[in-house]
């Protein structure tokens, strides 16, 4: 009789170690993007993730300053360029990632009619120069997504990032 009860034990407890074991994987976060070491050109990236609610982002290491963001689901953040550290917590904390954002400088030209348009395609704020038949005409400060014209017949841009 005793050796059925032993048996019975070993069986209980040999289940409640399968279920505890799943039951720390299934609550443990799990970070999908962006990778860890990700170097990436776009302001606006995707944080994908599961078993998590809140992702921290802090520009360093030890979180001394983390923006704190409650989700239900993925998100996307705007980041200005540099590097940064990134960790989701549900239950439980994830392991701490790098992201680095690139700053990009890219001037997209449009023209017509005499009026040449110029878009800043990049993800920094810029200082365009804008020549017509190699003369100085005026300056643009362009954020990204924005946008300036000049009119001339041989007009030109300039681009690179302002210096604050």
């Amino acid at each position: 009789m005793d050796k059925k009860i032993y048996l019975l034990d070993a069986a209980v407890v040999t289940g409640s170690l399968i279920v505890l074991i799943a039951f720390i994987g299934y609550v443990q976060p799990q970070i999908i993007a962006p990778l860890d070491d990700e170097v990436a050109y776009n302001n606006s990236v995707l944080f994908s993730f599961a078993n998590a609610d809140v992702i921290y982002i802090d520009d360093n290491l030890e979180f001394s300053s983390p923006e704190e963001i409650y989700v239900k689901d993925n998100i996307i953040v705007n980041l200005e360029p540099g590097t940064y550290y990134w960790k989701i917590k549900g239950v439980r904390e994830s392991e701490i990632r790098q992201l680095t954002i690139v700053s990009k400088v890219d001037l997209r030209l449009k023209e017509g009619n005499g009026v040449y348009e110029v878009v800043n395609a990049g993800n920094i704020l810029l200082d365009v120069e804008v020549y017509d038949k190699g003369k100085w005409v005026k300056n643009l400060t362009l954020g990204a997504q924005e946008g300036g014209s000049a009119l001339g017949e041989e007009v030109k841009f300039v681009g690179r990032e302002k210096n604050e």
